[in-house]
């Protein structure tokens, strides 16, 4: 396999936050990919840095009394803390106020203007004239122009969704000192994105090649449909960014800087390693450059950053991989119920940075598709997945090795050379999670690393070591079947080391496995084992209901609600059996995540009247466990291969029988009779019912 040479970077955190568990979507997935590929032996640097310009910077540093410079070097750190704590190993993490950022950002300016691409155009905004400063728009309020709902800001309405101008909005105000803004015109600095050349370049970059995933090029065409815009990239005087060259009192505008901050980290990084800096940023390199963002960030990204690249003499991106947001229980993160978590309060809680991982690893795709949090699903997948099907390997075969055996694992045989079972199993799938984990499909790695766990655990119980240990004529076999999974397990820990480092490192140490993991190990088989030690507990749910409590804000009940609180339970029947189906909301609806979903197995409950187990494929999502209460209409048998709907987002519900991961979807009516729903013969497991 040849040797790849790759600049891998996440999109750079705003320096006036903390870093909460939706960031993390992003910067464990791009820090599992760079670590499959270093794996691989390839020359990977993966780089970041704070975002640390702009106006919201300068306002929080003077309303902390403290200098922007000193602000931002704190939310630094604080940001070095928390990535670190959830295992994500930049090469470099550096900022963006930094001097070879402001060289770079000045050269990319100059090449720019001598190739006829920066215009300069006289704009009308609002003005504070207490601040003596032009706003932002989201530092301006006001009536929304098309409903009139008060204290909008100047972009958008949160009310009624209108998207428009701050001049527009009605009686606007200042956010920062609450005055009346003046409209004031100032000369601005445009990047003539609108240029031929530019839309050229872009229409062929952003179409033609893999550069984008599938939904990113098609939302790019109806951007084009809608016509590029030059980009104004300057603001005025007082501004806390880099002052553009011969242009007194003219600032980049902190969208300029940001993504050239990705090459500031880099210059860094290569000043001082010997890194070859221009064999990896200029044009016509051999080299490749990848970008993982969020999806909100994709117009900054797949436009104006390739085309600043391409005019400026540097390489354009080989990939923009663009990802979801993340939801919590089905809902958008919320301060009043709890789900708004900061990663320093999910540290301080004491629960495990690697159950995030392995949790995020387990849901993402190479899709844009959000991905939704389930806080009971959470915990229910952690303890099934890691401790009772990997962890579980470990715990039940080292002990008796190292007691039998003094830690020595039987030897293949030396005529055949033939693995063991488990082991050929383990080492059947090794393409395939490959594949998997380089194309960034890591719920489809997961599964089928857990499809492994499984036969493993399914041959160990098969073969009843323990009931071999007591007899003496059965040594061998008894030694064999431990030495086979306690193999099959080192190689589920290569395929895991990506997603969960100091776990996989815990268990190299048992295992006797060289560090780093090297994909070129992988069939290097072991030969001793330590005595087990605990590789990870269990989670507790008491745990993820201490964090929901530390996160959360109170609010004072609604009336509406209130009142509801104090019907009796005979009057809520009542009403409920009279009323009619109440309309809901699109967005009511919209809560609800309905799956097709592929009927993998269907089997009878010992001891339930009504209730057969389904296991179900999910797609992307994987798979799934739910009892459904259908025994009286179908036969098993028949259900087998069948496509049906179910309801994606429901709480896990622990059952007499087991985990019911969720909910089909039947009909029934007043005479006798359940009808599951099917759709059309060419859906696909996963796929969203809208």
């Amino acid at each position: 396999m040849a040797t790849r040479r790759i600049l891998v970077t996440s999109a750079l955190p705003y320096a006036n936050g903390s870093i909460h568990l939706g960031h993390l979507v992003e910067y464990i997935q791009t820090d599992i990919w760079v670590r499959f590929q270093k794996m691989h032996g390839h020359e990977v640097h993966y780089v970041c840095a704070d975002d640390t310009h702009g106006t919201a910077i300068m306002l929080r540093a003077e309303k902390e009394g403290i200098t922007p410079e000193a602000l931002i070097t704190r939310v630094l750190e604080e940001h070095k803390r928390d990535f670190a704590g959830f295992r994500v190993e930049f090469d470099n993490y550096y900022t963006t106020h930094s001097e070879e950022t402001r060289a770079l950002s000045s050269e990319f300016y100059r090449r720019l203007k001598a190739a006829g691409l920066i215009d300069v155009k006289p704009v009308e905004q609002f003005y504070d004239p207490v601040k003596e400063m032009f706003l932002p728009d989201r530092f301006i309020k006001g009536e929304c122009p098309k409903c009139g709902a008060k204290d909008q800001y100047g972009d958008s309405c949160e009310v009624c969704g209108s998207t428009y101008s701050p001049t527009d909005l009605k009686n606007p105000y200042s956010v920062v000192s609450g005055a009346k803004p003046i409209r004031k015109t100032s000369d601005h600095y445009f990047f003539r994105l609108s240029d031929s050349r530019c839309k050229t370049f872009l229409q062929q970059w952003t179409q033609e090649n893999d550069h984008l995933q599938p939904e990113a090029r098609n939302k790019i065409r109806e951007w084009f449909d809608q016509g590029l815009n030059d980009w104004d990239i300057s603001r005025d005087a007082p501004y806390f960014g880099f002052e553009i060259p011969d242009a007194p009192g003219k600032y980049f505008y902190v969208w300029l800087d940001a993504p050239i901050g990705y090459f500031g980290s880099f210059k860094n990084l290569a000043d001082r390693t010997g890194v070859d800096f221009d064999r990896f940023v200029k044009d016509g390199s051999d080299t490749e450059l990848i970008h993982f963002i969020g999806k909100d960030i994709l117009y900054f990204h797949a436009l104006f950053w390739p085309a600043m690249l391409k005019f400026s003499a540097h390489r354009t991106p080989s990939h923009v991989y663009a990802h979801g947001f993340l939801t919590v229980n089905g809902e958008k993160m919320s301060k009043s119920r709890g789900t708004f978590i900061t990663a320093e309060s999910y540290l301080a809680q004491g629960l495990n940075p690697e159950w995030l991982r392995y949790y995020y690893a387990a849901k993402l795709g190479q899709s844009m598709e959000d991905i939704d949090m389930n806080l009971d699903d959470f915990v229910a997948r952690v303890n099934s997945d890691l401790i009772g099907k990997y962890v579980n390997i470990a715990s039940r075969a080292a002990g008796f090795v190292t007691k039998y055996f003094a830690g020595k694992l039987a030897p293949v045989d030396p005529v055949s050379k033939s693995t063991f079972e488990a082991t050929a199993i383990a080492y059947g799938s090794e393409h395939l999670i490959r594949s998997a984990y380089d194309q960034r499909e890591y719920s489809k790695a997961i599964r089928e690393i857990m499809r492994v766990a499984d036969a493993i655990n399914q041959r160990w119980d098969k073969a009843k070591p323990w009931a071999l240990a007591k007899d003496s004529t059965q040594l061998k076999a008894f030694h064999e079947i431990c030495s086979d999974c306690l193999d099959a397990f080192r190689i589920l820990t290569y395929y895991l080391a990506p997603v969960l480092p100091e776990t996989a490192a815990r268990a190299a140490d048992l295992l006797g496995i060289p560090q780093p993991f090297l994909w070129a190990n992988l069939r290097t088989p072991i030969v001793q084992v330590k005595e087990y030690q605990h590789l990870m507990t269990r989670v507790d749910a008491k745990q993820i209901k201490a964090l929901v409590d530390a996160n959360r804000e109170t609010l004072q009940p609604a009336p509406a609600r209130a009142a509801a609180q104090s019907a009796t339970p005979k009057q809520e029947k009542t009403v409920a059996a009279a009323a009619e189906p109440q309309p809901i909301s699109i967005e009511d609806f919209a809560k609800i995540d309905l799956r097709i979903v592929r009927i993998v197995n269907a089997e009878h409950v010992e001891g339930a009247d009504k209730l057969l187990k389904l296991t179900l494929d999910v797609g992307s999502l994987g798979t799934r466990q739910v009892f459904a209460g259908i025994k009286s209409a179908y036969d098993p048998d028949t259900l087998k291969g069948r496509l049906t709907v179910m309801v994606a987002n429901l709480a896990p519900r622990k059952m007499k029988f087991g985990m019911s991961e969720g909910m089909v979807l039947a009909a029934s009516g007043d005479a006798p009779g359940l009808y599951l729903l099917s759709p059309d013969s060419d859906a696909e497991p996963g796929m969203k019912v809208k």
